[in-house]
């Protein structure tokens, strides 16, 4: 008797595609893209996009939110950005280190959105900054404010959400080290855009830290003196289009 088929072979299959992969690569920004954001994102047109975007729904690797006469996907929830940013690092064991100097890799290495929170060296070292200066502290597996982080928090503004993931570590597919993920890390993100402290590098995942948002997040990216390479790389934007590399 043979053995089944696993389960994830399916999935496997579905995420394989190089056009899939470049939409779901697309969606990993943890927003809502059209049809024909996707399609351009992939290079197809938009009748091949529609086909395929059609087994990712299927599989239930993407949702669909219907607006009036509009469709809007996005990745299903964080656990298949998850998976898709575990593939990815093991996709890059073998990558030269000279890639990450080239473009797009390089801004998207320095800083980039990961389903709704900040991943690449910026978000590892604010992470890092975080612990260090015991904003969070670990608790069941998981981070939670301190006490001194929640008063920190409150005099940012950043309304800071509950949950049962509120705060955990992700594995990050450029640096190897872990950036934050969960609730807070969405949360912080979205304060983050909103402020002006970082902003979005064109049509890709890169993000840059704005010169308010270096001085607003000094308190934790001060806590490594590497993060100041990261900031100058970061800081500021070019305004390029880059494609999606991942």
């Amino acid at each position: 008797m043979s053995a089944p088929e696993p389960r994830f072979a399916r999935i496997a299959s579905t995420i394989g595609d190089p056009t899939r992969a470049r939409m779901l690569s697309a969606l990993m920004g943890g927003g809502f893209l059209a049809a024909g954001e996707l399609a351009q994102a992939a290079g197809v047109t938009a009748q091949t996009a529609s086909s395929h975007i059609a087994k990712l729904v299927e599989s239930e690797l993407v949702v669909v939110r219907v607006q009036g006469r509009h469709r809007y996907f996005r990745l299903a929830d964080a656990d298949i950005a998850h998976a898709l940013e575990a593939l990815s690092l093991v996709a890059e064991r073998s990558s030269v280190a000279d890639k990450w100097e080239r473009e797009p890799y390089k801004r998207l290495k320095a800083a980039r959105t990961c389903y709704g929170h900040l991943a690449g060296e910026l978000g590892v070292q604010l992470f890092e900054g975080l612990l260090a200066r015991g904003t969070l502290v670990p608790a069941e597996g998981q981070f939670v404010l301190s006490e001194a982080g929640r008063a920190e928090m409150a005099g940012l503004g950043v309304d800071v959400p509950s949950g049962r993931r509120f705060a955990y570590a992700c594995l990050d597919w450029s640096e190897r080290r872990d950036h934050l993920a969960g609730s807070f890390a969405v949360a912080l993100l979205d304060h983050a855009l909103e402020r002006g402290w970082l902003r979005r590098t064109g049509a890709s995942r890169a993000l840059s830290l704005t010169p308010s948002g270096a001085k607003a997040l000094s308190p934790w990216l001060d806590q490594r003196k590497s993060i100041r390479s990261v900031a100058s790389k970061a800081v500021g934007g070019s305004g390029l289009r880059e494609r999606q590399a991942l």
